[in-house]
């Protein structure tokens, strides 16, 4: 029997929570007032697993510690909420938190303003969620790439977190494809593994790359959502291969290559008949047609036939493969 993975809660769930309990305390006081949470153990892969939240409000603003970088904070009510330390501040256009404000997402922030609303404050007072370490958890992330800079930034939609989902991947890449379109760039570079990443940051402004794991079709479909003009995509042999054969997400366990079929379109095109009983990968085919002079016409066969394929997906998008050697 399989083990049932255990969801957690998200950094906004957490920070709203631990924003009641300050409140709560500074309304019974009066005084300088912090409340402290730690995000909850849960089976996702998650860099803010357990880490340390911190809601800190006080009558006077001088009392709190406040992230570096200028920002302006959320009115909610009488009460001022800024980032304090290891919570970022967005400096780019394109994300959900506008831009000179604290990252901090509609949800968290909606939730913050019913539990403020509930106390029916009236003083002036001011707040800061603030994150343990979070600066250095925040390089873990793409929140430097985007613009939010000093820290990392609180979410939530639902307020759980789903384990081992590709929801979290989606809305990062959703994320980084909607910050390169606010910043003017309506071509954007789409990169499978660590080499095409690497070659791509030599030819492109970073802003406009984006590493899409194996959601081929999943990234580019979120391109055509957000009206993005054109995409590159750039990886390997062995991954081009797959999108050639339909593959619409290149993970093994969406399938594998059939060289069945590679073997009978290499000799049709090239006429070259590889031995793919000695092979199983298209490495080992490459080693074969470079034997044949004939590597050259292979990697412009895949990359034609990818192009092909993606344009079958995405009419409408202009797209161009790039396959590296």
């Amino acid at each position: 029997m399989s083990k049932k993975l255990r969801k957690g809660y998200t950094t906004g769930y957490h920070a709203s929570f631990a924003f009641r309990s300050a409140l709560q305390g500074f309304m019974a006081t009066k005084m300088f007032t912090k409340s402290i949470t730690y995000k909850m153990d849960n089976d996702d892969l998650d860099v803010t697993k357990g880490c340390e939240i911190v809601i800190t409000i006080s009558d006077k603003l001088e009392d709190l510690e406040l992230n570096d970088i200028e920002h302006k904070p959320y009115i909610i009510g009488s009460l001022k909420l800024y980032a304090g330390v290891g919570v970022g501040v967005v400096t780019k256009d394109g994300l959900k938190p506008p831009k000179g404000f604290p990252a901090i997402n509609p949800t968290p922030l909606k939730a913050m303003e019913q539990i403020h609303r509930r106390f029916g404050n009236t003083e002036q007072i001011f707040c800061t969620i603030s994150v343990t370490n979070g600066e250095e958890i925040a390089k873990q992330t793409a929140n430097a790439k985007v613009g939010v800079l000093g820290g990392i930034s609180i979410l939530g939609t639902t307020g759980y977190v789903k384990p081992i989902s590709s929801d979290a991947y989606m809305d990062s890449i959703r994320t980084e494809l909607g910050v390169a379109k606010a910043n003017g760039y309506e071509q954007v570079i789409l990169t499978l593994g660590n080499s095409s990443f690497s070659y791509a940051k030599e030819h492109y402004d970073e802003m406009q790359i984006v590493e899409i794991g194996n959601f081929v079709y999943d990234a580019l479909e979120i391109v055509e959502d957000l009206e993005i003009d054109s995409a590159i995509f750039i990886c390997g042999i062995g991954k081009a291969t797959k999108v050639m054969q339909g593959c619409k997400n290149t993970h093994n366990r969406f399938g594998s290559i059939d060289f069945d079929s590679l073997q009978k379109q290499i000799f049709k095109e090239l006429g070259v008949w590889v031995d793919i009983d000695s092979t199983k990968t298209v490495k080992g085919v490459s080693i074969q047609l470079s034997e044949q002079n004939k590597i050259d016409d292979f990697f412009e066969l895949i990359k034609r036939e990818t192009d092909i394929e993606l344009k079958k997906w995405f009419n409408l998008l202009t797209i161009k493969t790039i396959i590296l050697r």
